[in-house]
């Protein structure tokens, strides 16, 4: 693998990583599961939640509430490649979310969650998508919901 395919592969990477984010906030939350492989997975170890699979997680993550309002912030973005195929990655998060939204500005609460997401990627077709994706979070609060 040359210099520059790794540098591809990694920034390929990286564009999978951020895509998901804004598919979660300012997209359709139910795309993400096209960033995955047929067989990919999102795992949460607290609670052990696991979804397995595109129709899966794409039911999954469209199930969001329609008032949500969040945002995620994206750091520290680390990826590896392993072979012409395969990838790995960490990359920190930190996330700002309230439900109950009904548009305009709200005041900012404290972040919902801090943590890191552990990725592992595949390429389809000349595409890299995630395999499989764990997330991390040390730090975490319930969703608070704005007054009606």
């Amino acid at each position: 693998m040359t210099s520059l395919d790794r540098m591809l592969a990694e920034r390929a990477c990286e564009r999978v990583i951020v895509d998901f984010i804004h598919r979660l906030d300012l997209g359709d939350p139910g795309s993400v599961a096209d960033l995955f492989t047929p067989d990919g997975f999102w795992h949460w170890p607290h609670g052990d939640r696991r979804i397995e699979g595109r129709d899966a997680l794409r039911a999954y993550f469209a199930s969001r509430p329609a008032d949500r309002l969040s945002r995620r912030l994206m750091t520290n973005i680390l990826v590896t490649v392993e072979s012409p195929t395969t990838a790995r990655a960490v990359s920190y998060l930190t996330t700002y979310r309230v439900d109950g939204y009904q548009g305009g500005m709200v005041a900012p609460p404290p972040p919902a969650n801090v943590g890191h997401y552990e990725d592992t990627f595949r390429t389809l077709d000349g595409t890299w998508l995630l395999a499989g994706r764990t997330v991390h979070l040390p730090f975490g609060a319930d969703t608070p919901r704005l007054p009606a």
